[in-house]
């Protein structure tokens, strides 16, 4: 055993029985490095990352590539999902040095942390125009050994490139009408309208960008806008990213088809995936947005919840083949051939070949296809296809099942509470709703400390070494916000404004309003991570923005709303170049100009059937942003409900927006048209 035994993410510990001597990223590891004269061997990654476990087994494992390891470097093993801001550091530099990146991520550092060579995957033996893995250490050796001066010319050239780098941020506006319409415009151009989505293979489902586009033709009437959302959520739903059989979507799509995908499963991509359904059906009411949010809503309960309450991180793409061999195989899970069916559902198989478009030639490896939903002429028995479903998954459970990263990441559990509060309220499944009550409180009693600082990881009710990133306050403060509107309880809130007084005070910018990924407080890196483009996830820089929005208009506060504003600045230059890459910036950016509305409901009591209308009605509204504060006129838990009697001894709404209110209603239906609807 290494010294990664004793650390509290899988990843670490997938590695810790390696003959490599491996330390987590510490002061003493690099101490270490000067102490030897070693340079650094940084390995990044995460564990289900299908890569990482390739070279893992053929290098990590190996004792010859691990003796020479330890002979000459210091290695250090990082889990990404742990460490964001150490990842975000050198994948900069690996971008900014080869034009791509990507995990595993490997990355030689002189023992000031000083990056000088880098890559990604490295085979054991040479192959393709890669190098091998040994070629590239006897490189990194030599380079050290005989070249020393070169080698820190070069992390000196590096560390100044990156310096440079910083975001200018000064005196930057918000995005109004023009630039949002020239986001919409250039995501029409990227648009590929005959599947679905944006760009070409791999692709990725674009969850950010549909909430921008659901918004926009809330606040614009866009039909074009609301076309691409549909459309592609429908594409993505009928394809094999999505788990026709349990529900929950892959990563991406290795084609531009959505047919075979990356077979991991992200909480993250699962969440935003949830509510972006849940919206599109608040939108259209599309029977099919409802199934896939509910589907996706209760293979995160199912399959990602720990015993703690809160939500794994993410299922490996990888499983055991179950052919006694012990070999692990990329979608072994969840794909099928005809015989596989045959066996399972007798005289059933053909139709269900042809349901899911099963096929002897396959759509995967080796003959096996990925469950779909192809588009085709007839109909079939519902009550057959359920039937089917549900033998099928029955046959699936008992095979190996994927390993599961059961690490609780703070800002992907305050996804997944928003996504799950609000498509319980939707959908009136109280279950939805406790489960992310339960996560949001697991969230408080273990994550936050005395001052509302907010750790980044915990596991099996351990809570991890690593402080929170501004992902996490920012994600965690909007799941928050999404509760206290659903349930009534506005305590939600008032954490959610404690999470949001570090971002205020530890993140940003006092004279540009710009935001950092660390906490001025935190660990100092070659360089304060600053990423405003939202990827796989909303940036830090773009979830703070959102969550200061709605909080200050929950509350009224100046500072808050300034701060959003200012942040937002960064999303005026982006949104018409990159809006793939700016989707929740721009989803914000028209809560921004949509108010967003303030929506107060009052009633004698929460369970008066006048006052549930009125709040679900709230809940309901397609205004962009909007926030919903629920209670009786006595209440002292929201400041919307301050000043706001019943109207003629009934419950009623109240809508505000930039300082002007509407009359109060006691009718859904006014409420209704006054929040879009």
């Amino acid at each position: 055993m290494n010294r990664l035994a004793h650390e509290t993410s899988p990843y670490l510990l997938q590695h810790a029985d390696n003959p490599v001597d491996w330390w987590p990223w510490s002061a003493e590891a690099f101490a270490r490095a000067r102490e030897t004269n070693r340079p650094v061997l940084l390995s990044v990654g995460y564990s289900s990352c299908h890569w990482c476990h390739v070279m893992a087994h053929e290098s990590f494992e190996d004792q010859g590539t691990a003796d020479y390891l330890n002979e000459h470097f210091v290695p250090i093993k990082v889990d990404r999902e742990e460490r964001p801001d150490v990842d975000a550091v050198y994948m900069e530099a690996v971008q900014a040095a080869t034009g791509q990146g990507g995990w595993p991520m490997t990355v030689f550092l002189t023992p000031d942390a000083e990056p000088f060579y880098f890559g990604t995957y490295f085979p054991p033996a040479p192959r393709h125009g890669m190098p091998s893995f040994r070629q590239v250490l006897e490189g990194v050796r030599g380079a050290w050994t005989d070249r020393r001066d070169e080698v820190a010319e070069v992390a000196g050239k590096i560390v100044r490139d990156l310096a440079e780098r910083e975001i200018s941020h000064q005196g930057a506006r918000p995005p109004g009408e023009q630039e949002l319409a020239q986001a919409l415009l250039g995501l029409t151009r990227e648009y590929d309208a005959q599947r679905g989505g944006f760009g070409g293979a791999p692709k990725f489902p674009p969850s950010m960008v549909i909430e921008f586009l659901l918004r926009h033709h809330a606040r614009t009437g866009s039909e074009g806008a609301l076309q691409m959302a549909a459309d592609t959520c429908e594409r993505m739903a009928r394809g094999g990213l999505y788990d026709q059989l349990g529900g929950g979507f892959a990563r991406y799509s290795v084609d531009r088809d959505w047919i075979v995908p990356h077979f991991e499963k992200m909480l993250y991509d699962n969440a935003l995936l949830c509510r972006a359904y849940a919206h599109l059906w608040r939108a259209t009411g599309s029977e099919l947005a409802r199934r896939v949010a509910l589907e996706t809503a209760d293979f995160m309960v199912r399959e990602l919840r720990t015993h703690e309450g809160g939500f794994a991180s993410a299922l490996d793409a990888d499983s055991d083949d179950g052919t006694g061999t012990g070999k692990h195989v990329e979608g072994a899970y969840y794909v099928w051939t005809p015989a596989q069916l045959g066996e399972v559902l007798g005289a059933d198989a053909d139709l269900a070949a042809q349901y899911f478009g099963v096929t002897e030639a396959g759509t995967f490896e080796h003959g096996q296809s990925v469950l779909q939903l192809p588009q085709q002429e007839g109909v079939f028995d519902a009550e057959k296809v359920e039937s089917i479903k549900r033998r099928l998954l029955a046959r699936r459970a008992e095979r190996p099942a994927p390993g599961r990263d059961d690490k609780v990441v703070a800002a992907w559990n305050g996804l997944a509470v928003a996504a799950l509060a609000e498509t319980g309220a939707y959908f009136d499944r109280p279950d939805l709703v406790e489960a992310a009550v339960g996560a949001a409180d697991l969230l408080v009693r273990l994550h936050l400390d005395d001052h509302a600082r907010i750790a980044r990881t915990s596991r099996d009710g351990r809570v991890g070494a690593n402080a929170g990133v501004l992902e996490d306050y920012g994600d965690v403060a909007e799941g928050f916000m999404a509760l206290a509107s659903v349930t009534g309880e506005g305590v939600w809130l008032e954490f959610a404004g404690l999470l949001l007084d570090h971002v205020l005070v530890r993140f940003a910018d006092p004279e540009t309003g710009s935001l950092y990924d660390t906490a001025s407080d935190a660990e100092r890196l070659i360089r304060r991570p600053q990423d405003p483009t939202d990827n796989a996830t909303p940036s830090g820089w773009t979830a703070a923005a959102g969550a200061l929005l709605s909080y200050a208009a929950h509350t009224g506060s100046e500072p808050h709303r300034t701060a959003a504003e200012r942040a937002l600045g960064v999303v005026r230059p982006l949104g018409p170049r990159v809006p793939r890459f700016i989707g929740w910036g721009l989803a914000v950016a028209e809560a921004f100009l949509d108010g967003p509305r303030e929506v107060a409901v009052v009633g004698p009591d929460q369970q008066d059937p006048r006052t549930t209308a009125l709040h679900r009605t709230a809940l309901l509204g397609v205004a962009p942003g909007a926030v919903v504060a629920v209670g009786t006129p006595e209440s002292d838990e929201f400041p919307l409900l301050a000043a706001r009697p019943l109207v003629g001894g009934e419950a009623a709404a109240y809508v505000c927006r930039n300082f002007t209110c509407d009359a109060p209603t006691t009718d859904p239906e006014r409420l209704k048209s006054a929040l879009g609807g």
